[in-house]
């Protein structure tokens, strides 16, 4: 086959499969999933509060090293 031939046809299979899978319905910007939106802020606080814990940790541990504390 020559490749003005692969590229043709990868052509008409791309247009005939461009419509989405993830992208079925719109969403519903009245009425959003609360589920998710307390999935996505929970998860976004219990790593800032790691973050906050390991600095807290690692500041504490440069202090000893350096006879501050």
């Amino acid at each position: 086959m020559t490749y003005q031939r692969l590229f043709s046809r990868a052509v008409c299979l791309s247009k005939v499969g461009s419509r989405s899978a993830f992208t079925s319905s719109k969403p519903d910007m009245a009425n959003p999933n609360w589920l998710r939106v307390g999935l996505a802020f929970g998860t976004s606080a219990f790593l800032w509060g790691l973050l906050f814990k390991q600095h807290s940790t690692d500041v504490h541990e440069y202090k000893v090293r350096n006879g501050l504390e």
